[in-house]
């Protein structure tokens, strides 16, 4: 038996230029550019609008595959860990004040769901010193159902079907508020775990 001592593994650098990081980036991008897309458009040229709809589709959609790429490769960076929800809370919150400005969407709507996404956000930077909140089933939830009544609303549907979009935003407001409540408990939960 020898006194060698057992080589430790060094701990595995991930670069901040990968695919995952790229993808953020891309959303972030993409934001001013849905933005522009809709103020053309005034919510009223239907080429525009199918334009904005699908801009701000291919956004919210590199959200779903840019944690999936992360996780499953190991991408995980710190830049990735806070860039990914501003870039969402940026797509999101431009898609929802456009819509109250152009009369589509009551504000008191776009403020409830503005200020519960940025008091989450905020609140996951309050604690990530001691711990990482996940995303929960409801929180993805209420992602796919925000992404769904916006891009209903900016799509330009027909009548009576444009009245679906009214119910799916309804629904994703009470998914919204619901979870933030879990995500508050959970924020208070980590701290008094580290505390005790």
């Amino acid at each position: 038996m020898t006194d060698e001592p057992v080589p430790v593994a060094a701990p595995r650098v991930v670069s901040l230029y990968n695919a995952a990081n790229a993808l953020t980036v891309l959303r972030l991008v993409l934001v001013p550019v849905f933005l522009a897309m809709v103020v053309t458009s005034q919510m009223t040229d239907h080429d525009w609008r199918v334009g904005a709809c699908l801009a701000f589709c291919v956004a919210s959609a590199t959200d779903f595959v840019d944690g999936w790429i992360a996780r499953k490769w190991h991408l995980i960076t710190s830049f990735g860990k806070i860039a990914d929800p501003i870039a969402d809370k940026a797509l999101t919150g431009t898609a929802l004040v456009l819509l109250s400005a152009y009369d589509v969407l009551p504000w008191w709507i776009t403020l409830a769901i503005l200020i519960r996404e940025w008091g989450i956000t905020a609140l996951r930077f309050w604690v990530i010193r001691y711990g990482v909140i996940p995303a929960s089933r409801g929180g993805k939830l209420k992602t796919g159902l925000q992404t769904l009544a916006i891009a209903w609303y900016l799509w330009p549907v027909p009548e009576p079907f444009d009245a679906v979009g009214a119910w799916v935003m309804y629904a994703a407001l009470v998914v919204t508020l619901v979870t933030g409540v879990d995500y508050v408990i959970e924020a208070l939960r980590l701290r008094r775990g580290v505390r005790a």
